[in-house]
């Protein structure tokens, strides 16, 4: 049985920018490598138009941008949205009942799923379905945008901690 996790970078007063929020290398890397290992990704129509900037190769990209590139290419994605009609190569669009979805691919898959984006994971949060939470906090405020939790916070209870590079905390947490 798979595993649920959402994780995103976010600031120190609880939001999420992909504009506002560089990587260092070491996060990068690491970024690369936690989506190499996944079963696959599920993802709200916002995030998934913001992550399709990985679909094409681009020339000026590093080393490192290529291997997340291919990374982010070959995992299955499932993507919930009502407007939109087609979905990129190796994605499959979901019209209807997301919860139905995600309960047949955990049951289907091994390892972790992630899912992406704020408002997705406070609807599969309300169905129970979250089974992690991965916060990674930077050493910034950005004073507003996107919270990481689109609703209030869950019940939950802090399992793990971990400096990844210079200026990266993750904290793990679980439904307590």
């Amino acid at each position: 049985m798979a595993k649920l996790v959402f994780g995103m970078n976010q600031s120190l007063d609880g939001y999420v920018d992909h504009e506002g929020m560089r990587t260092g290398p070491a996060l990068f890397r690491h970024w690369t490598e936690h989506v190499q290992g996944l079963a696959g990704s599920v993802y709200g129509r916002r995030m998934y138009e913001v992550m399709r900037y990985w679909d094409d190769d681009r020339p000026e990209w590093s080393t490192d941008q290529h291997a997340f590139a291919a990374a982010w290419r070959r995992q299955p994605k499932w993507v919930a949205s009502r407007t939109l009609c087609s979905v990129g190569p190796n994605a499959t669009l979901v019209t209807g009942d997301i919860g139905t979805v995600v309960r047949d691919l955990k049951a289907r898959l091994a390892g972790e799923i992630a899912v992406s984006g704020p408002d997705l994971a406070r609807s599969l949060t309300d169905l129970g379905l979250v089974d992690e939470y991965r916060l990674y906090l930077h050493p910034f405020v950005l004073g507003g945008g996107t919270p990481f939790f689109a609703a209030p916070r869950p019940p939950l209870r802090l399992v793990a901690s971990e400096r990844i590079g210079e200026e990266t905390i993750r904290l793990t947490y679980v439904p307590a």
